[in-house]
């Protein structure tokens, strides 16, 4: 799947530079310097082109976004601007249908590429405005994407159990998807643990992907002090994702010691493990979807006390069947950032591949939350979610 989504990408994004190129041979500046030479037009459209592939060499996948969200907006506009000049014309073609239409040499013709040809086939040169409001648009718009995927929201969910959990509410914090390195290095990751710690949770829940390919080891070392010193009545609880053992083997650091720093720290890491927390309730911690050699539900919760509230940290929400089928009674995950850019945010559902995108779902008396993260993958973009760390307050029976 992801390699058919990499050819789409590529191919849309040529396709995107082609389309780009002829609509920056309209602006009026690239019209007024080239004037009739429309070989100079072409080359000028190309300087923001050559702008675009320099930025590529910076932050590849950051360009593409961008350069794909200017495409889609722009051949938008363009279809709109068609159709609204369509009725436009049918409204006065109706209402001056009688009325003799003026000579081409009294007005002058326009043409498509926003000039206006007047007597002797000189151009009227005037801004092109849809080219214009489409760029302004499109930083408006990333820029509050921008703002989505760096700053970090809280979100609280409250949840009510007939098991035994104590006299008190039982306080989950959650994250998941930091992939420290995108939108926060060490010490903004340490910052955000501190606001965590001031919320005065029970327990931390590490959702998965905590680091990625990009992070260093000297960020990792950082990360993983700030969780061993976040302070938590019954501790931090870690289940990896499909990033965290790293894709490419290119990073300064394995996972194994990354598991061994955080052991160091007290932090329990689960895979495929199950603990009592303070007598009241388990925690389960699942290996990643992507590991073959992984548990199923029903194996990891068969030797557990069913009367015992059951909390499952499984990085990526696509295991509801099974999980709601184990009994179990709250499942959080992470993985699908919400599912980040505007339109492709329901596609993992559409497609099967998670069985919900973001959000708080009850199934057979399961719950489950999916957290949009508290960064990105690769992206500094979401414009279909927001950026978030997860507050869950679970009330027992009296």
């Amino acid at each position: 799947m992801w390699i058919a989504i990499l050819v789409s990408v590529i191919i849309v994004s040529i396709l995107g530079l082609i389309f780009l190129h002829a609509r920056f041979q309209r602006f009026l500046i690239v019209r007024r310097i080239a004037g009739d030479r429309k070989w100079l037009r072409r080359l000028l459209a190309l300087f923001p082109l050559l702008i675009f592939a320099g930025f590529c060499f910076i932050d590849a996948v950051n360009t593409i976004v961008v350069l794909l969200h200017i495409t889609i907006f722009w051949a938008l506009a363009e279809l709109c601007a068609a159709i609204v000049r369509l009725i436009v014309r049918r409204v006065r073609r109706d209402v001056k249908e009688d009325v003799p239409k003026p000579k081409e040499e009294d007005e002058g013709t326009s043409s498509p590429d926003g000039k206006k040809q007047t007597d002797g086939g000189k151009e009227n040169l005037r801004p092109y405005w849809l080219g214009l409001g489409v760029l302004l648009f499109s930083a408006v718009y990333l820029c509050i994407g921008w703002y989505l995927a760096h700053h970090i929201w809280v979100t609280r969910y409250d949840l009510i159990t007939d098991k035994d959990l104590g006299p008190a509410p039982i306080t989950v914090a959650m994250f998941a998807d930091s992939h420290v390195g995108t939108t926060f290095h060490g010490e903004g990751f340490a910052e955000q643990m501190k606001r965590i710690e001031a919320e005065k949770p029970d327990v931390l829940v590490v959702a998965g992907d905590f680091v990625d390919d990009g992070t260093t080891k000297e960020d990792m070392l950082r990360c993983v002090q700030a969780l061993g010193e976040i302070k938590t009545t019954y501790g931090v609880y870690y289940a990896y994702g499909n990033h965290d053992r790293g894709y490419f083997r290119s990073r300064d650091f394995s996972f194994e010691e990354m598991e061994t720093e955080m052991k160091k720290y007290g932090i329990h890491v689960l895979m495929d493990d199950t603990e009592m927390v303070g007598d009241l309730f388990y925690i389960v911690g699942r290996k990643d979807k992507s590991t073959k050699d992984r548990l199923s539900m029903e194996e990891l919760v068969k030797p557990l006390d069913a009367k015992k509230y059951t909390l499952v940290i499984d990085h990526q929400p696509n295991d509801y069947e099974a999980e709601a089928a184990a009994g179990v009674d709250l499942v959080l995950s992470g993985h699908t950032h919400g599912g980040q850019l505007i339109p492709i945010n329901r596609v993992g559902e559409l497609l099967g591949a998670n069985d919900r995108t973001y959000g708080r779902e009850t199934r057979e008396g399961t719950e489950f939350i999916v957290t949009s993260g508290i960064s990105d993958w690769a992206l500094g973009f979401k414009t279909g979610t927001k950026s978030e760390i997860v507050m869950i307050s679970i009330t027992g029976k009296q």
